[in-house]
């Protein structure tokens, strides 16, 4: 039975920081491209960062890059998200997603997701 278990959401101030980290299991996390998506209501689920297997490649949506960083540890089948410099615009419910085929930031590409950590900026 394949899992994602995000943890690591919830509330700070603009100017915060936020780790998230998502447990993978039931399939074989080292060859799944894995990724990072936000959504919040009436808006389409983003990429916000995801990386290849073995690390050799990452990709951050424009928005982000300077403020988080993704990481993975195939060792402990766990994905990771550092938010630093959180800002109002960030809130969102964050989502671990894997894709065993193609690493993008399109959601369609995505064959596994979990259910969710939310986040959420004041300012």
């Amino acid at each position: 039975q394949v899992q994602l278990v995000e943890s690591g959401g919830g509330s700070v101030q603009s100017g915060g920081s936020l780790r998230l980290s998502c447990v993978a299991s039931g399939f074989t996390y080292s060859r799944y491209c894995m990724a990072w998506f936000r959504e919040t209501p009436g808006k389409e689920r983003e990429g916000v960062a995801g990386v290849y297997p073995n690390s050799y490649a990452i990709y951050y949506t424009d928005s982000v890059k300077g403020r988080f960083t993704i990481s993975r540890d195939n060792a402990k089948n766990t994905l990771f998200l550092q938010m630093n410099s959180l800002e109002p615009e960030d809130t969102a419910m964050y989502y671990c997603a894997a894709a065993r085929i193609a690493c993008s930031s399109d959601y369609r590409s995505y064959n596994y997701w979990g259910q969710g950590t939310q986040v959420t900026v004041s300012s």
